[in-house]
């Protein structure tokens, strides 16, 4: 009954969470303390904190923790799957929908006017990237960043990770 109730918990949230993990976390904080009672406010609010303090993302982090804490290994593997199973069932789906329509005439209309908007997102992010690192960087900085990647990239054939590092070193180093 407590790995049923482990995985209403967290796939209710997955659910209802339209954005993600940060918005889910108040749906996951009514089941855990409210409904269920497992922990207090202040319990919560340290799984959260602790869940911030590590990479990935935050909903399948609090939900292996609480689900560690309530079920053991098995309450952790069902909490973590409850909060992806609505994302993983929504892709499949949505999967199988454009599979069933690729080459149609809709498909085609529909990637042709997709593309440009990808492009402009894509412009606008790199556009506050660079700005942001030009005023919290310097411009030298920056422009040695920016030319030393792209010769990398392009004329060495160097990995796109190996940049990555060469950017941290470079930054951890002399910024």
């Amino acid at each position: 009954m407590i790995y049923l109730q482990i995985f209403l918990a967290f796939f209710i949230p997955g659910i209802l969470g339209y954005g993600g993990g940060p918005a889910s976390i108040p749906l996951v904080e009514q089941e855990v303390v409210q409904n269920y009672e497992w922990m207090d406010s202040q319990e919560f609010a340290e799984v959260l904190a602790l869940g911030n303090a590590l990479p990935g993302p935050i909903a399948t982090k609090m939900a292996g923790f609480i689900g560690f804490e309530v079920g053991g290994v098995l309450g952790s593997v069902v909490a973590v799957t409850a909060t992806v199973m609505p994302s993983l069932m929504l892709m499949v789906f949505l999967a199988g929908l454009l599979y069933r329509l690729k080459g149609t005439k809709k498909f085609e209309t529909l990637t042709t006017l997709i593309r440009p908007v990808i492009a402009i997102l894509l412009g606008i992010i790199a556009y506050d990237f660079f700005s942001s690192a030009f005023t919290d960087s310097g411009s030298l900085h920056t422009i040695i960043l920016i030319v030393a990647s792209f010769l990398m990239l392009t004329k060495f054939n160097v990995h796109p990770a190996l940049v990555i590092i060469f950017g941290l070193v470079y930054g951890a180093l002399l910024l």
